[in-house]
């Protein structure tokens, strides 16, 4: 094996390790932040399902490993092993570097930039129509498409569950109450704590928000918390149909070692992304769970079924979605919904958005430059 092509694997792989580590635990976000698991058993969920989406791409996903081996990108030629490594060293490095920040952010947005970035290196220019038809017209509408489409969701399935009768079950929270007091023998400044009970009647902020009722015999709160799980995994498996291809085209366009075929590739791929997710996803975990909006069950599951639907339906077709895009956009739907968004937070998010595929391009750009420079 080259250099090159030693360097097109490590980019791939580079890439793969963060994209594990910043879009793993973006399916089960819902689960974790409205308390149906906590953030270990969510993790392994998203692992499990994660595994299964990328074992199954080679099947369901083949448009999008056409797209992202660049062909199409350039005028004329192809991509060389040198852009190729450029792209996948460059996307992985601001993937990274969002996840350091506890920020989610787009794999396909650093992808992109990236590849531009290292084709305007090379050749000066790319083609233009294929730039704005398969990539930048998806990535565009999907944020757009899913908060609207988890509103109307969700506002039908509430006016479902109030006509059919299923109310919310409140609960009284009792606890003890610990005040400061000034301690008789010692400065006003030293204090003592006077433990006392407390009783407040809660719901999402207090206590866990269930829903009350059977449905044909079955527990509704049951039945949403299974549903909003299997909702979960399935954000995962599409998550990873659609992003897993997009990795593996950097290996088959280097023709690794000519010892690669498509689906050596995608396991390899796959195994990595798993592991990065499993060591290295707590912050935008805890970014995506808790500091967007609050969550009940039933908001989580609206969220998880339109992102399912659009990520699944998008990779069918060969768009290169955003699935951090449309995840994170049905949490904004819900917060719209719901009213209680967390403005400074989705303000960090969007900027990182906005940064994400310039930063990719100068550094797919600079990169290419570097590689080529030691020849």
């Amino acid at each position: 094996m080259t250099w090159s092509l030693a360097l097109v694997l490590l980019g791939a792989l580079w890439l793969a390790w963060s994209n594990g580590a910043n879009d793993n635990f973006k399916g089960v976000a819902t689960l974790y932040g409205s308390g149906v698991l906590g953030y270990r058993s969510a993790l392994w969920l998203a692992a499990i399902a994660t595994l299964a989406g990328s074992l199954l791409s080679v099947w369901l996903a083949n448009g999008l490993v056409q797209t992202f081996s660049g062909n199409g990108l350039l005028s004329s030629g192809a991509m060389t092993p040198a852009m190729l490594a450029a792209a996948g060293i460059g996307a992985g490095a601001t993937v990274l570097l969002a996840t350091w920040f506890g920020m989610p952010t787009s794999t396909t947005h650093a992808l992109t930039g990236a590849l531009l970035g290292a084709a305007l290196s090379a050749h000066g220019s790319v083609n233009w129509a294929v730039l704005g038809g398969k990539f930048v017209q998806p990535l565009l509408l999907s944020p757009l498409i899913a908060i609207a489409s988890t509103m109307v969701l969700y506002y039908a399935l509430h006016r479902l569950r109030v006509a059919l009768g299923l109310g919310m079950d409140s609960c009284l929270c009792v606890g003890e109450k610990r005040e400061a007091v000034a301690g008789f023998f010692a400065p006003v400044a030293a204090v003592a704590a006077a433990p006392s009970l407390e009783v407040a009647q809660g719901r999402l902020a207090s206590c866990s928000a269930r829903y009350g009722g059977r449905f044909v015999g079955v527990d509704v709160d049951s039945a949403v918390n299974a549903l909003h799980v299997l909702s979960a995994g399935s954000v995962c498996f599409a998550r990873a149909v659609n992003d897993t291809p997009k990795i593996a085209a950097l290996l088959l366009a280097g023709a690794v070692g000519g010892a690669l075929d498509a689906e050596s590739a995608l396991v390899l791929v796959a195994a990595v992304m798993v592991l990065g997710g499993l060591i290295q996803a707590r912050r935008v975990a805890e970014t995506m769970s808790h500091g967007i909006t609050a969550l009940n069950h039933g908001q989580g599951l609206s969220a998880n079924l339109v992102t399912a639907g659009l990520v699944l339906g998008a990779s069918n077709f060969g768009l290169p979605v955003s699935t951090t895009h449309v995840a994170t956009g049905s949490i904004f739907g819900i917060g719209a919904v719901n009213g209680k968004s967390d403005w400074r937070t989705i303000a960090r998010i969007l900027l990182t958005w906005a940064v994400t595929l310039p930063l990719g391009l100068v550094l797919g750009a600079g990169v290419f430059r570097v590689l080529v420079a030691l020849g």
